[in-house]
């Protein structure tokens, strides 16, 4: 959001409330910001984590009955896991001081919320893979990339969800909107606080689901003029 489009905006949501533009500018704005990447931070290492668990998992589900069993059983209760919960649980189970072989592996702020998104990534790319293992052993190697927008769709589900963090004082987006509104006397100027992170949040995350179902029709295109191709009597 412009300058100039956010004064009228702190004026007319605030009834004329005390907020300064200044203050949106100079203080709000740049926290918020470095808090929006602390979400896709987030996104990023729950999405790597759950790529890498979830694929073997996909394989497992197609291998043999001693090993799919196992790995349905778990995909289901991965699926089942309230993000929440598994956040909570990793913030006591863990020692703020545990040492392994010498290391603290201790997880920090940021990465008990990644773990925690993980059964949910995880679980997502198993059950997307799978359905691309099928397809590229079936010789459609165009449609396996379908695999490809899915997978950044659920990157996209992540950033919305890593907003959990403000629960446990994770300095991300939601976070610094909750502790600038927390500082605001008047009620219309929470609200603009909390439209500025609607906006920016949402031009972002629209854009990119955009982009996604762009590339998802495209290649859905290709993959039915191929089957379409093949179907086709030569000659």
């Amino acid at each position: 959001m412009g300058l100039r489009a956010a004064a009228p905006l702190a004026r007319a949501a605030a009834g004329g409330g005390m907020i300064r533009l200044e203050t949106i500018m100079d203080e709000f704005l740049p926290r918020f910001l470095s808090g929006m990447t602390v979400n896709f931070e987030i996104a990023a290492i729950a999405l790597a984590v759950g790529l890498g668990l979830g694929l073997l998992l996909a394989l497992a589900r197609l291998g043999p009955g001693a090993v799919r069993a196992p790995a349905i059983l778990l995909l289901g209760v991965m699926r089942a896991a309230p993000t929440f919960v598994v956040m909570f649980f990793l913030l006591n189970a863990i020692p703020r001081e545990a040492v392994l072989f010498g290391v603290n592996v201790s997880p920090s702020g940021v990465m008990t919320v990644a773990l925690s998104l993980v059964p949910y990534s995880a679980a997502y790319v198993a059950d997307n893979g799978v359905e691309a293992l099928r397809r590229f052993r079936a010789g459609s190697r165009l449609g396996a990339l379908l695999f490809l927008p899915n997978v950044t769709r659920v990157f996209f589900v992540l950033v919305m969800s890593s907003s959990t963090g403000a629960a446990i004082g994770v300095h991300e987006g939601i976070a610094v909107i909750l502790q600038f509104a927390d500082r605001m006397p008047h009620l219309g100027d929470k609200l603009v606080l909390f439209g500025i992170g609607v906006l920016c949040f949402g031009a972002v995350l629209q854009g990119g689901f955009a982009l996604i179902n762009l590339l998802h029709r495209h290649l859905g295109r290709r993959v039915a003029a191929g089957l379409a191709a093949a179907q086709t009597p030569k000659g």
